[in-house]
């Protein structure tokens, strides 16, 4: 995306008012960058029109994104795109947004297929669970997962292929059927950094989702929509392979996608209890669960600045040194 007509001593930053956007306009405002928060609803609106670190705040039609991207432009704004945006604008509209977007804007198309996504970790070496194309495949419990990016809503599980092929009757949406690994989740939290030429581990989390992580008793079907996180410190023995697989996957990227990774993104895995790890999907952008170090910093953010930073200050560190640098081609597309 071209940048030239930008005034690179008055950037602005600006996403989607939800998601991750108190993180990432806080952190853009401490490093000294103008705030938009574009909000899709008038009472979204008014919510975050509370805080002084949030300059303009947009009621904004979100279903005609192309228009509200110009008028980004005009105010000499980079976009920040997360999991709300990919949602609520949809990946068509992201890939035709005239905005420098963060990061490897062609990934929206592939993270919208979980065909495509699979195939991503299995060509960046990422040990992963099976797919199964049909319920005759499967040869024990798994998991079906809708496309896009829904916060897990309409996922659902099955103990074997009976019922697998009975509660698929009644799925009319893209779809993949997932081995169901058995092990504990761990959601990691990436920054590829153009200015620094690394690959950080910056963080983890888990999810808390309901009703599985709710007290049901085993008197309803467990579904897997997310209401929150929760912070997860990793052992120490388990962040070589976590990084490595970092690592990979943005090799991947940049080998099958054809871009370069550049800000965050999360694999997000099941570790079993022989320590290997199961990686399941991937999110290309900054994901919710980086909010449970909003203010205080991620404890890894430590080992690479000596002061800890949350995601979204560290997003606008990033902007402020490829701005001095001459660098902001390599993070926005």
């Amino acid at each position: 995306m071209d940048l030239s007509r930008y005034d690179l001593d008055r950037l602005a930053v600006a996403t989607v008012a939800s998601h991750t956007a108190l993180q990432i306009l806080r952190g853009a405002k401490r490093y000294g960058f103008k705030t938009i928060a574009v909000a899709g609803r008038r009472e979204v609106a008014e919510f975050y029109r509370q805080f002084p670190f949030i300059d303009e705040v947009w009621d904004a039609d979100l279903s005609n994104f192309r228009h509200v991207a110009e008028k980004l432009v005009e105010a000499n704004a980079v976009f920040i795109p997360h999991g709300s945006y990919v949602e609520y604008v949809g990946w068509r509209q992201a890939l035709e947004a005239p905005v420098p977007t963060l990061g490897c804007r062609e990934l929206l198309r592939w993270e919208a297929d979980q065909q495509k996504k699979m195939a991503l970790l299995r060509m960046a070496g990422i040990p992963t669970p099976r797919i199964f194309t049909s319920p005759e495949e499967a040869d024990g419990p798994v998991i079906v997962k809708l496309f896009g990016a829904k916060g897990g809503r309409g996922y659902f599980l099955a103990r074997n292929r009976e019922e697998l092929a009975k509660k698929l009757a009644a799925v009319e949406e893209p779809h993949v059927i997932q081995e169901y690994v058995f092990g504990v989740p761990a959601y990691y939290h990436y920054f590829a950094s153009p200015v620094y030429g690394r690959v950080e581990v910056f963080g983890a989390d888990i999810r808390y989702e309901t009703n599985v992580d709710g007290r049901t008793f085993g008197w309803v079907e467990p579904t897997f929509v997310v209401v929150g996180n929760l912070p997860l410190v990793l052992r120490e023995s388990l962040l070589p392979a976590i990084w490595r697989y970092g690592v990979q996957f943005a090799k991947a990227v940049k080998e099958a996608v054809g871009c370069e990774m550049a800000g965050p993104y999360c694999l997000e895995s099941i570790i079993k209890d022989d320590m290997s790890i199961s990686v399941f999907e991937f999110s290309g952008r900054i994901v919710a669960g980086t909010n449970i170090y909003m203010g205080y910093g991620s404890p890894y953010s430590a080992m690479y600045f000596d002061k800890p930073m949350d995601m979204g200050e560290r997003i606008a560190h990033e902007i402020r040194e490829a701005a001095k640098q001459g660098k902001l081609d390599k993070l926005f597309t």
